[in-house]
């Protein structure tokens, strides 16, 4: 009777187990999977999550950025605490291999560093997936998103990617997608695209569109942020 009890027990803290990491990962993989209103400003919703953004909130608040996710109205493409993680991993090999002191504090990067790169995230106004046009990765002329100006001034690529079904091209889920554009020159040209994981969640001022962590670092591109950390000083350790 005892280990007919163990196996019970086993069996159901397996299955809750499973659900949890489900749950987790369908935040990341699944764009439907969430309550689409969060009673509460931008700012709540990522502090309601620090598995995924615990990271992210004491870079807002470092960036002194507190007061536009709690009172402006905007859309918010909100990178994950990996992207910021591999951010600072990618600084620290550089700093190492140059004999230089590492980054053991988020704090010793420069506040407007921080700023200039998450200001790129952010757009002024409520932009849904409905609202936002057509992207295909490999007919970027016919179908190539449109430019949208973020909150730091830089124009960011923005377009919902139709997936394929049974065959049958655009019948399938949709997808938004977020891109950097390296040379305005040419802004259908190499373009960095970073799919949404999760879209439209809607606190009381604006919207979150959770990025997926894998293949992303903040700033894009992985050398941006480590120049714009090394070219502003990195700050001593706190004690």
């Amino acid at each position: 009777m005892y280990n007919t009890i163990k196996s019970v027990i086993a069996i159901f803290l397996i299955s809750a187990c499973l659900l949890v990491s489900c749950k987790k990962d369908s935040y990341f993989y699944d764009t439907g999977v969430h309550q689409a209103k969060y009673n509460g400003t931008i700012l709540d919703y990522l502090e309601a999550k620090p598995f995924i953004f615990d990271s992210l909130v004491r870079v807002v608040k470092i960036a002194g950025m507190s007061d536009l996710f709690q009172k402006e109205n905007v859309t918010f493409f909100a990178p994950p605490s990996s992207c910021i993680h591999k951010a600072i991993v990618n600084l620290n090999n550089d700093l190492r291999n140059n004999g230089k002191d590492t980054v053991s504090q988020l704090e010793q990067v420069q506040p407007q560093v921080w700023k200039d790169l998450l200001s790129e995230y952010v757009f002024k106004g409520t932009y849904l997936l409905k609202d936002i046009p057509q992207i295909d990765t490999a007919a970027i002329i016919a179908f190539p998103g449109q430019g949208y100006v973020s909150y730091g001034g830089r124009t960011m690529n923005l377009g919902v990617f139709y997936n394929s079904a049974g065959g049958v091209k655009y019948v399938g889920y949709r997808q938004l997608i977020i891109s950097y554009i390296p040379d305005f020159s040419n802004p259908t040209v190499g373009l960095i695209n970073v799919p949404v994981a999760t879209s439209d969640i809607q606190p009381t001022n604006g919207v979150i569109h959770a990025l997926q962590y894998q293949n992303h670092v903040l700033g894009f591109d992985s050398r941006r942020f480590v120049i714009a950390a090394e070219s502003a000083g990195i700050s001593k350790p706190t004690q």
